[in-house]
């Protein structure tokens, strides 16, 4: 028996509460994104140099860029778990709205995997000597692109629906285009730390954050469909 069509702020709730509880279920899927960030963030003063001076030059472009590959480890498996468990055929034929299933899914994946790398960054933040003046900008530009990256990798995890070893390809379609997120945000914390004004870069990070956030989810839903034909 079919069940009955929700409204889409309905199936959105629901789709993102099935999520946070199957994240919370699996402790391993979120802690691996912080011991990744962790391990390449510490390796690096090793790697580079310990003065303070050289760690504050490079601390803004080495926590985002750890972020970002970070948050890249959870979206292999993004849409593949609902595809194998047969979820995602579910919710194409369930008659709910795929576009509010996408962006509760994104959402959650952002609340799972983004959102406890913009709190570990503020205290790896301070390790390398950033001045407690670039936290806020940090967190705004580091809350901000990584719910970009998660809404791109939602896009590309479901275009590899089904494929061997995606995450590759994941990496590959999505890096390139969250280069001009990764400038913007380097340079926003780059300058507030030199107390310049930094509302360039970060409207410029907004910016992009707010396109992919209306255009990926329809993005999304087509490239679900395409994948399960």
């Amino acid at each position: 028996m079919r069940e009955p069509t929700l409204r889409p702020v309905a199936t959105f709730a629901t789709v993102l509460s099935r999520e946070l509880q199957l994240a919370y279920r699996r402790p391993a899927d979120l802690l691996n994104p912080l011991f990744f960030f962790a391990v390449v963030t510490s390796l690096f003063p090793i790697a580079v140099s310990p003065l303070p001076e050289v760690l504050e030059l490079i601390g803004p472009g080495v926590v985002w860029i750890a972020a970002l590959l970070a948050a890249l480890l959870p979206l292999s498996t993004h849409y593949a778990q609902d595809y194998e468990d047969g979820t995602l055929e579910h919710y194409l034929l369930s008659g709910q709205s795929l576009v509010a299933i996408c962006i509760a899914k994104t959402v959650g994946l952002w609340l799972v995997a983004g959102l406890p790398l913009v709190l570990a960054s503020l205290v790896v933040s301070g390790s390398y000597g950033l001045a407690p003046s670039t936290f806020g900008v940090m967190s705004i530009t580091l809350a901000s692109g990584s719910y970009a990256l998660c809404a791109l990798g939602a896009v590309a995890a479901a275009l590899t629906v089904g494929v061997q070893r995606a995450s590759a390809l994941i990496a590959l379609l999505v890096l390139p285009m969250m280069v001009p997120v990764l400038i913007f945000g380097t340079r926003a914390i780059s300058l507030t730390a030199t107390n310049m004004p930094a509302k360039g870069p970060i409207y410029l990070v907004l910016a992009v954050t707010l396109l992919a956030a209306l255009l990926t989810p329809l993005a999304t839903a087509a490239a679900l469909r395409i994948s399960m034909e």
